[in-house]
């Protein structure tokens, strides 16, 4: 399946693929239920390029998700674990 040229695209650019994946989504979105208001075409413009724009940043927010090294939130976890027992000895 990998020797498929788009596939082999997407494998090697995953965020790029899902935010163009995405971005065709929501456009397709908007371009359904705004088909009967009326706008001209400076703002069906604007719509599409701040909809394409919201599909890039929710994609950079998950992606977010990616870049946590198991091992950082293993040593952020146990520094947790030691503070708060830190703070049950103190209290008690």
């Amino acid at each position: 399946m990998e020797n498929i040229p788009g596939v082999k695209w997407v494998m090697r650019h995953p965020r790029l693929s899902a935010w163009v994946f995405l971005a065709v989504g929501m456009v397709a979105l908007l371009l359904y239920e705004a088909r009967n208001v009326g706008l001209e075409t400076s703002q069906w413009i604007a719509l599409i390029v701040a909809t394409v724009l919201v599909a890039g940043a929710c994609i950079w927010i998950i992606s977010w998700e990616d870049q946590d090294d198991p091992e950082d939130i293993a040593e952020v976890s146990a520094a947790a674990e030691g503070e708060a027992a830190q703070e049950a000895e103190s209290s008690a």
